[in-house]
C-alpha cells in the first residue's frame, strides 16, 4: 500500500475525518446516557425533598417556579415543592467556587426543617463542608430557624458560625437559603 503523500490537504481531511467520527461517538454515548443520567437526577431530587422534608412518606402537591431579578439584573429561578407539612425549595447562587444549588425545607411557618446540597463546585476540605456544617447540631445549626429573622454569619454581625476558612462559601449558602425562604412567602 503506498503511503500518501503529506500534504495540507490530505492532513486537513484525516484530521476532518477523525473529528466527524469523533463527534458521533461522543454524540451516541451522549444519548445512551442522557435517560439514565436524567432518572438519577430525579431520584436524587426526590429523596432530597423526603430528607428535607424530614418524611420518608411525602406527597409533592403542587409544583411552582418563581422567577425574580437579583440586584445585577440576572434573572433567578427558585423550583418549590408544596406538600402537606410545608414545601421544598430550590434555590442557587454563586458560591466561591461556582453554583451552589440548594434544596431547604420549610414548615408552614417559615422555619427550616432540613437542607442538602443539591450540586456546588466548591473547595473539597473546605467549602464543601456546607452539606454538614450546617445541619442540626452542628457549628452552624440554622435547623429550626426562620430566615425572616436574618440569617447571616457572624463575621458580618449575624449569630451563624461560618464554615472555618470558607466564608464566602458561608455567605453564599446562606444568601441561598434566605432567597429560597423569601420565594416560597412570595
Amino acid at each position: 500500500m503506498k503511503k500518501l503523500e503529506s500534504s495540507l490537504l490530505n492532513m486537513v481531511l484525516v484530521l476532518t475525518g477523525v473529528a466527524v467520527v469523533m463527534g458521533a461517538v461522543l454524540a451516541f454515548v451522549n444519548h445512551v446516557t442522557a435517560a439514565p443520567i436524567e432518572e438519577q437526577k430525579q431520584q436524587a431530587l426526590a429523596n432530597g425533598i423526603k430528607t428535607v422534608m424530614q418524611a420518608d412518606n411525602l406527597t409533592v402537591t403542587q409544583t411552582d417556579t418563581v422567577r425574580t431579578t437579583d440586584a445585577k439584573g440576572k434573572e433567578q429561578v427558585y423550583i418549590i415543592y408544596n406538600n402537606e407539612k410545608g414545601a421544598a425549595v430550590q434555590s442557587s447562587t454563586m458560591g466561591f467556587g461556582g453554583e451552589l444549588k440548594v434544596l431547604v425545607g420549610f414548615d408552614t411557618d417559615g422555619n427550616i426543617l432540613g437542607y442538602t446540597l443539591l450540586e456546588h463546585q466548591e473547595t473539597p476540605g473546605l467549602g464543601a463542608k456546607a452539606d454538614q456544617w450546617f445541619q442540626k447540631g452542628q457549628k452552624g445549626d440554622i435547623i429550626g430557624a426562620n430566615p425572616a429573622e436574618g440569617l447571616t454569619v457572624s463575621k458580618d454581625g449575624g449569630t451563624v458560625d461560618a464554615i472555618t476558612a470558607s466564608t464566602i462559601t458561608s455567605r453564599a449558602f446562606l444568601k441561598a437559603v434566605t432567597d429560597a425562604y423569601n420565594a416560597y412567602m412570595k
